[in-house]
């Protein structure tokens, strides 16, 4: 998964895991672990979330299944993480990135969702707009990965199907 936080992907993520079966790693829960465990944040705590979630889907290709990683990858190396992975595991690697094209929605979604994931402020539209900025374009290697790109303005079950015809093909 791919997309800025609030966009919907996390709300994808868990459709196709209820359809398909897989399992969903979510970076901001193993994040809200790592703070729980007493690390403070002022550490590189987001980025020991993207190592210990590449971690915990290499076990899953391991064991022969499909995994989902629920992320927002917003920079070339998290993507490339994911690039690497799936090479490492002779797995073919699909991102399924999230926006919604409607920035007065968008603002509206992220201001209303109470995730309670502890340790986890909530992102205001401000950084969320400052993340945008840095919303890096798709090159090098994982510009040649399979992606597709929903616009979660669309009805879910729609961006669902469309994800789930994108994965079988």
């Amino acid at each position: 998964m791919a997309g800025l936080p609030g966009a919907g992907k996390s709300t994808v993520a868990q459709e196709l895991r209820e359809r398909l079966g897989f399992p969903v790693i979510s970076v901001d829960q193993i994040e809200s672990s790592i703070l729980s465990a007493g690390i403070d944040s002022d550490q590189p705590t987001g980025l020991a979330a993207y190592l210990v979630a590449e971690t915990l889907a290499g076990n899953v290709l391991e064991s022969g299944r499909s995994v989902i990683v629920d992320a927002v990858n917003a920079v070339l190396p998290a993507r490339e993480q994911w690039v690497g992975l799936a090479a490492r595991h002779g797995n073919t690697l699909s991102f399924i990135e999230v926006l919604c094209s409607d920035p007065a929605v968008h603002r509206e979604r992220l201001e209303a969702r109470k995730r309670n994931i502890p340790h986890i402020n909530e992102p205001t539209w401000n950084a969320v707009e400052q993340r945008l900025d840095e919303y890096a374009e798709w090159e090098g290697p994982s510009a040649t990965a399979d992606r597709i790109t929903l616009d979660s303005m669309e009805p879910l079950s729609t961006i669902v199907d469309k994800a789930l015809v994108f994965l079988e093909s």
